[in-house]
């Protein structure tokens, strides 16, 4: 496969100001305890990455072959999703046994060596962990489905007697967020929690065992090296001790929904506490970062989590949500950095993961979709704090229209084939080649079909295309680390026509966003780099609808 994809495992060489550097083994003198402030992220949702041995999944073999790729990208860490043993039930985060590695990905040993020479790359790596709920498969549920209702065992997962006659409705009315009601009841009449599916039984975050547990978990990776970790669910470990029922459970949300602004079943006040032990562990391993998945509505509350003796880092989802609209885009940042200001912490920015739906399909798919998300790349990458790409935004990849035998997501038959679920943003990546599997496997089927249209969104195609999605990304992120990370990080807002946004940013970076349906004028300044073909004259630029710009 390496030989298709030349020149994709080369080595960058990026001149960056020293302020932004992030050095490559964490023991080099110029490293900085606060790298991850400015840092770039790149997403590996590792079962869609590349596949190493055949199997038509990804691993972490996958990711050896191509830390080349990513370091020619020009990002500065990587973000891989689990891959622990587990029964997959939902694909790795129903975990078996957090401190191990399935065999579907490879070995501790392919780990080790993974960290060691991504570090020599300079890419730093964090891991997910899943703190909220563990398999039905995990030696303690097991254990806790063979004990007597009340024993310590099943103290350690939310078990409760249930309701009406002889206990035969669920203890409260709380949905899953993959559909359904959020209990399952054993042979003996008790239910156990589970706000996601069956196989995934909440934890007792109050049981001293399972934060024990969980530091042992922390520290087996933080000592293999790993530079810090992306917390699933980080807003869902406390639970109110009496369990109330929610106020509308038929508006309960899909997977990730907000829905009710203190929904009972999410940041409950005592999970600080628990993220004040989580950073104290972190604490004593200088250099490592924190990163929540905290799908919290209010700014205040959000900030939360990252106050100075919590979290380093919130997953912001504002610009994700927002509609292709030059208000609501300025009004998600406006919001996003003065929450983050409140309490100190960096901002964190990010357009797609692998629970929503592609940008470029949410911008409107086809060239419509690519030409938005172009220009949505260039206002990401100029705003100031942390940027998260997730695996193909560099490719342009749109979401699948998968059919339905295909279908994968445990929400797809949780919700009575009425939600289809997140299959559709994790097919596979393209790496070079006219049809599919697209070398992504040296197999002939993957886990996920890929789409017979993709050639010309290979990783081998776009390399060789200066107008590419992917030259694109590597031409702003090279730029980023030279112009958008100023020592201070400041954002001016200038005035612009109807429909537009433009700011300045501490060193004088201007980036303009025409969302607009007309060519609006350019503001003045060097141009650096443009989503797309400017129009007009040299003595009067314009700025053509659905393209963003960079001046100096």
């Amino acid at each position: 496969m390496e030989p298709a994809i030349q020149g994709v495992t080369a080595r960058r060489t990026v001149h960056r100001s020293p302020e932004s550097r992030v050095a490559a083994p964490r023991s080099a003198a110029s490293e900085s305890d606060d790298w991850w402030r400015s840092a770039v992220f790149y997403q590996i949702y590792i079962r869609s990455f590349l596949d190493s041995d055949g199997d038509g999944v990804g691993d972490l073999g996958g990711i050896r072959d191509r830390l080349g790729y990513l370091a020619l990208l020009g990002v500065d860490g990587l973000w891989i999703t689990p891959f622990y043993p587990s029964p997959m039930a939902d694909h790795g985060y129903d975990v078996a046994d957090p401190r191990g590695v399935d065999p579907l990905f490879g070995d501790l040993a392919t780990f080790d060596a993974l960290i060691r020479e991504a570090h020599e790359q300079g890419l730093r790596i964090t891991v997910d962990l899943v703190p909220n709920h563990t398999s039905d498969q995990h030696a303690w549920f097991r254990e806790a489905l063979q004990s007597a209702p009340g024993s310590p065992a099943r103290q350690r997962y939310y078990f409760r007697d249930g309701r009406g006659t002889e206990g035969s409705e669920p203890p409260n009315n709380w949905q899953s967020t993959f559909g359904g009601p959020a209990w399952t009841r054993v042979a003996d009449g008790q239910w156990y929690l589970h706000l996601f599916a069956p196989e995934q039984p909440d934890l007792n975050w109050a049981n001293p065992e399972v934060v024990t547990d969980f530091e042992r978990t922390m520290r087996f990776w933080l000592d293999r090296g790993v530079d810090g970790f992306r917390l699933d669910v980080a807003h869902g470990l406390a639970k109110s001790a009496d369990l109330p029922d929610m106020p509308d459970p038929e508006d309960a949300g899909g997977v990730m929904d907000e829905v009710e602004e203190r929904d009972p079943r999410f940041d409950q006040d005592d999970v600080h506490e628990l993220h004040r032990m989580i950073r104290r562990v972190l604490d004593s391993y200088p250099g490592r970062v924190a990163v929540g998945e905290v799908w919290v509505s209010d700014d205040e509350r959000l900030a939360r989590y990252v106050r100075p003796d919590e979290l380093h880092l919130a997953f912001n989802f504002r610009l994700l949500e927002a509609g292709w609209d030059a208000s609501q885009l300025r009004s998600a940042i406006d919001d996003s950095l003065a929450a983050m200001h409140s309490v100190g912490a960096p901002t964190t920015w990010v357009l797609a993961n692998h629970d929503r739906p592609r940008h470029v399909t949410r911008y409107g798919d086809g060239e419509l979709g690519r030409l938005r998300a172009r220009a949505a790349a260039l206002v990401q990458f100029a705003l100031p704090g942390v940027a998260f790409v997730y695996n193909g935004d560099e490719l342009g990849l749109p979401n699948v229209d998968l059919p339905d035998d295909a279908l994968q997501d445990p929400v797809w038959e949780r919700s009575g084939h009425t939600d289809r679920g997140r299959d559709g943003e994790r097919v596979p990546l393209p790496w070079s080649g006219e049809k599919a599997p697209y070398d992504f496997t040296s197999g002939s089927r993957t886990w996920l079909p890929m789409p017979d249209s993709w050639a010309d969104l290979t990783v081998e195609a776009e390399l060789e295309n200066p107008d590419s999605m992917l030259s694109l990304y590597r031409r702003v992120l090279d730029l980023r680390s030279k112009y958008a990370n100023p020592p201070k990080d400041t954002l001016e807002w200038y005035g612009a026509p109807e429909g537009c946004l433009a700011f300045r940013r501490g060193n004088g970076l201007i980036c303009a966003l025409n969302a607009s349906a007309t060519d609006v004028p350019l503001p003045p300044g060097e141009v650096l780099l443009a989503s797309g073909r400017l129009s007009g004259t040299d003595e009067a630029r314009m700025l053509p609808p659905d393209t963003a710009v960079w001046l100096a």
